[in-house]
């Protein structure tokens, strides 16, 4: 009732992370930056960390949209799983076929392996993009961590991006992952909005959404902010 009404061609606040209304604060940039850093250069594990609602979830599917033609993603959103289902899931995402129902690691780590191998003689490359990283178990990561093991003389065939909330930082910091930690070649943490992002992200997706005039006061938008803190899903909500 109330796109018709304001003229709007779609809603503009909900809580889907959708990627065509991704707004690029000046912090949104620079985490999407080290993103695409970690789908175009060969360097291990990228990770990117924010507080719940900080978008990062919809730059990682604006990532997906975007990413180049020569780049197979595999996208893990569930990560409470044990080493053996977590490569099932890798396998199922870049359709690599094993044996129906096999949960033996080192199955399943010979073809991804022989994917990855196949996959950089005809110029591509893999990444594994993990969504709520922070819910990983150690032994998990730890499985993780031997994949990007799989190289060639003079590259890595798989790479890494790790993203979650700031207890992902907690994580790596335990003693028993620490080889893990020391192969994180770039790492962002992404801030709350500012209050005049806060103002310039409300327009942003009113104009997505068909709006191309101000629906709110100053004083509301300055509301807004405060009693949202700057976080885009409280913001929509």
């Amino acid at each position: 009732m109330y796109a018709d009404y304001f003229h709007l061609d779609r809603p503009p606040f909900t809580l889907t992370p959708d990627p065509s209304f991704l707004f690029l604060s000046r912090d949104h940039r620079d985490a999407l930056a080290h993103l695409l850093y970690g789908i175009t250069e060969p360097v291990g594990f990228v990770q990117l960390t924010g507080e719940v609602g900080t978008g990062k979830t919809t730059l990682c599917r604006y990532l997906l949209q975007e990413a180049p033609p020569e780049v197979d993603v595999a996208l893990v959103l569930n990560p409470r799983q044990t080493a053996g289902e977590l490569l099932a899931s890798v396998c199922d995402e870049l359709k690599i076929d094993y044996p129906e129902g096999t949960r033996s690691i080192k199955i399943l780590v010979d073809r991804l392996n022989r994917f990855l191998l196949d996959g950089h003689a005809r110029g591509r490359r893999t990444v594994l993009v993990i969504d709520e990283a922070q819910n990983l178990s150690p032994d998990v990561l730890e499985q993780i961590r031997l994949l990007t093991n799989l190289e060639t003389a003079t590259v890595k065939l798989l790479q890494v991006l790790l993203i979650g909330q700031p207890e992902l930082k907690a994580l790596m910091k335990r003693p028993e992952l620490r080889q893990l930690n020391q192969r994180i070649v770039a790492r962002y943490h992404l801030t709350t909005l500012s209050q005049e992002e806060t103002r310039a992200y409300v327009q942003h997706r009113l104009k997505v959404a068909g709006c191309h005039r101000s629906l709110f006061t100053d004083d509301a938008l300055d509301l807004i902010h405060r009693f949202s803190g700057g976080i885009p899903r409280l913001v929509n909500v």
